[in-house]
């Protein structure tokens, strides 16, 4: 009886020490937190590699920082 009670006292604190929270639980918008930051980084790099107004007109790209 008393191996069962010990169970039945832990047993609350067991389930409880799994409810933190983390980074792979959704956000707003259905996304991880992790997600979130990758869509971030990869916006961020698409607003670099757009074309600046001077260069459209020469159907130019963007300076990439790599030279060839």
């Amino acid at each position: 009886m008393t191996r069962y009670r010990a169970i039945l006292a832990l047993a609350p604190a067991i389930f409880l020490a799994g409810c933190g929270s983390s980074d792979s639980q959704a956000g707003p918008g259905g996304v991880t937190a992790n997600e979130a930051q990758a869509l971030d980084e990869a916006a961020e790099m698409i607003e670099e590699r757009r074309l600046k107004p001077d260069e459209a007109e020469n159907g130019q790209a963007a300076d990439s920082g790599t030279e060839e």
